[in-house]
């Protein structure tokens, strides 16, 4: 069963005879946060800030006292709070979602461990494969887990990946190039966040990682098509042009059908950098400035307008 929205309980209030009453109850029940719901909030809340502040403290207490540690030391520690921190994962009888937010912490542990090698032994730090090996290492567990917040990091591990090997290795690679491959990763993990359910029966994402992804995915097209406008024209800036023109088509499909103004907002607000920047590049002269500027202002106002009109028709 769909659950009850916000929304529906005002429409089933305009237009049906149930008593206060039966709307507060329907309120307190679907909608409100009761107690135990307040609870476990708090429950994660605190557990991921400690987990997080504990790590934070790990990685900055291999910084300060970085001259003062023998090398060994350096790397078994970091191993010893990786085994400690997966063997306790595995042995405690901690519900799944503390054992989840262990795992991230000891996913990022993995990175730490893969930087201080690289420092000790002048691998490299910063390099592209260290990256590699990172999102290599902790892949089995995004899998296994499921967890959103261990999904994004990974997400971001591949991002990062593809970015230091543009840079380090494949320099000949366009930036329109490296921005489209960009795109592609993201939209298809876009998708999977989407329509997932209805392919892998049990795989929901939280709201908020899906419109993370749509936000990255949204800022690669935005930045790529605008990139490749002032450069010279590239086969892979057509090839994303051609594909964000098909996303948005779709982005606004889909905003219109589940209601949502996020993703009708993020993609009118993309279109109208992107027509800046084409107007931009046409001429830089004081009226095209004067005019780009009245653009700005009357498209940003014409399309929270309807974002507004939009909301009050579904609420009604």
């Amino acid at each position: 069963m769909t659950k009850i929205e916000r929304e529906d309980i005002q429409i089933i209030s305009r237009h049906s005879n149930l008593s206060e009453e039966s709307i507060d109850r329907l309120l307190r029940e679907e909608i409100y946060s009761d107690k135990k719901s307040w609870q476990k909030f708090l429950r994660v809340l605190f557990i991921s800030l400690g987990i997080g502040f504990t790590t934070a403290g790990i990685i900055f207490f291999f910084a300060y006292n970085w001259t003062d540690l023998h090398k060994f030391i350096k790397i078994g520690v970091i191993e010893i709070l990786i085994l400690t921190t997966t063997l306790f994962i595995l042995t405690s009888n901690f519900k799944r979602e503390t054992k989840n937010i262990l795992l991230t912490a000891a996913s990022i542990l993995v990175g730490v461990l893969l930087a201080v090698f690289g420092q000790v032994y002048q691998t490299g730090a910063n390099a592209y494969d260290l990256f590699l090996g990172w999102t290599q290492s902790i892949a089995l567990w995004v899998v296994v887990s499921n967890f959103a917040p261990l999904w994004l990091l990974f997400l971001a591990l591949i991002n990062i990946t593809l970015i230091f090997y543009s840079q380090q290795v494949a320099y000949d690679w366009p930036g329109s190039f490296v921005i489209t491959l960009l795109f592609i990763i993201n939209v298809l993990f876009l998708a999977v966040s989407l329509f997932g359910k209805e392919l892998i029966k049990g795989m929901k994402s939280p709201i908020w990682f899906t419109k993370v992804v749509a936000l990255a995915t949204v800022m690669y097209s935005t930045i790529g098509i605008t990139h490749g406008i002032f450069v010279t024209k590239h086969t892979s800036f057509y090839t994303l042009l051609t594909l964000t023109s098909i996303l948005y088509v779709m982005g606004i499909q889909y905003g219109l059908q589940q209601k949502s103004s996020f993703y009708l907002s993020l993609i009118f607000f993309s279109i109208i950098v992107i027509i800046t920047a084409f107007l931009l590049e046409f001429s830089d002269g004081a009226l095209m400035l004067l005019f780009i500027s009245i653009f700005i202002i009357v498209g940003v106002t014409f399309v929270i307008k309807n974002l507004i009109d939009l909301h009050k028709k579904w609420i009604d």
